[in-house]
Order: C-alpha cells, then structure tokens, then sequence
C-alpha cells in the first residue's frame, strides 16, 4: 500500500534568508495528520541563501542526517566537530543528551539541502558525529546504503533500526528494493520524476509503502531519490 504526500501540501515558510518545505509538522506548522512516519520525524526542504545560516542553537535525543543537493553547508558544534557538507555527502549527528550546533551557507549561492530527523532507538545516548562522501559513481542506477544501524557497506551509523539508501538515476535507469515481512519504507524525491510501482512522483513528492513485498523504482527523467528501510 502507498500513500503520497505531495509536495505542494507540505508545510511551507519563507524567512527571507531561508525558505523551508516541511513533509511532517515542524516549527509553527503543525498538522496532527503529518507528524512523522515509523521513526521517521523531520524530513524539511530547506535552500539558505548566501552567507547565511542557523545561528547556534540546541538538540538532544534525535539523530540528525543532512543531505546537501546543491551549494555547501558549513557545520559546527559544542563536540568540537566541524567541517563542510557538499553534494555527495551525508552528516549524521547523534544529539543524544545534548549538543549545541549552528549551520550557515559559507558560499556566494543557494545552498539546498534535506534535513532529516529520526528518532533514535533511547535516550541519552553520548553525542556524535560522522560525515562521508559517496561518489556519483556509488550511487548511479544504484540504491547506495548511506546510513545504517551497523555501519555496514562504509555507511555513516545511525542509533535506530533503519537504514537510508540514495540513488541517481538516469531516464529509464530503474531500481529495486525487497522490503522484508513487516518493514515499512518512506521514498523522497529530491529531484526529477519518478514511478513508484507504477504510481508517479515528482520533485519534492514523498510515499509511504507498507504491506509490499518489493519496491520499484523507474525515472521518467534525471531524477535522484532517498528510500529509508524502517521497522
């Protein structure tokens, strides 16, 4: 069964400095329909324009994946971790029992990014922080697995039964993925269109998929998606 949530029905805001989509309630938009899905909490759209940013600002009990699409963003926090996200690589921050950070747009364009939320498996957990590069080439008519409970494949390790799989794809290219009895999926388009078995999703669109067996994934154009595997 799949469910979508279009992307002109998110949450929306526009800060002047940036300008955010929020697939489940968030910050001022709340809608009791759309408060997470599994373990999955935040799933935001955000573009920050040029040299600007986050100010600092605290988290705690919730693991934190930043997914650059275009432009960079520069993290910092109270661990003393530091450093800049750009295309092809993917941030995951433990909060755990507390961690201050801020993230700012260092550069002279739009910095577009995913900034995902997923509760971890318990609180108090000692903060943290990983961020890697996957190559184009890793995940090209591929599902790459980015982010995992064991960090298996040289994924980033996430404190949650989930995992986190990214692909690029090119009009044509399709994809496949077995979702083990019990297991739910969310898939985000980040760019492009895309066929889920069979059902049409563009730019910005989300699914949920429960009770199937096996998940399709066929670009109508250049697309590139996120599929999160969760209990």
């Amino acid at each position: 069964m799949l469910t979508i949530r279009k992307a002109g029905e998110r949450g929306y805001a526009d800060h002047g400095w940036l300008r955010t989509s929020h697939t489940f309630s968030f910050a001022d938009y709340h809608d009791p329909a759309h408060m997470g899905f599994r373990a999955l909490r935040v799933i935001n759209e955000d573009r920050v324009e040029a040299r600007a940013g986050f100010g600092r600002h605290g988290h705690r009990d919730m693991e934190i994946i930043s997914y650059v699409l275009s432009g960079a963003l520069e993290h910092r926090d109270s661990t003393g971790a530091a450093g800049v996200l750009r295309p092809g690589e993917v941030q995951r921050m433990t909060a755990g029992t507390g961690v201050m950070h801020s993230e700012a747009n260092p550069g002279d364009e739009e910095v577009h990014f995913l900034q995902i939320w997923i509760l971890p498996d318990k609180a108090g957990l000692t903060p943290g922080y990983e961020q890697k590069a996957f190559p184009e080439a890793e995940r090209r008519g591929a599902l790459r697995l980015l982010v995992s409970p064991t960090g298996e494949q040289g994924s980033l390790r996430i404190h949650q039964d989930a995992k986190l799989f990214g692909t690029l794809l090119s009009a044509g290219e399709s994809v496949t993925h077995e979702l083990a009895a019990g297991r739910h999926a969310w898939l985000q388009v980040a760019r492009g269109t895309v066929e889920l078995n069979g059902v049409e999703l563009r730019a910005g669109d989300g699914a949920t998929v429960s009770r199937e067996e096996r998940l399709t994934l066929v670009a109508r154009e250049p697309a590139e998606a996120l599929l999160f595997d969760l209990a």
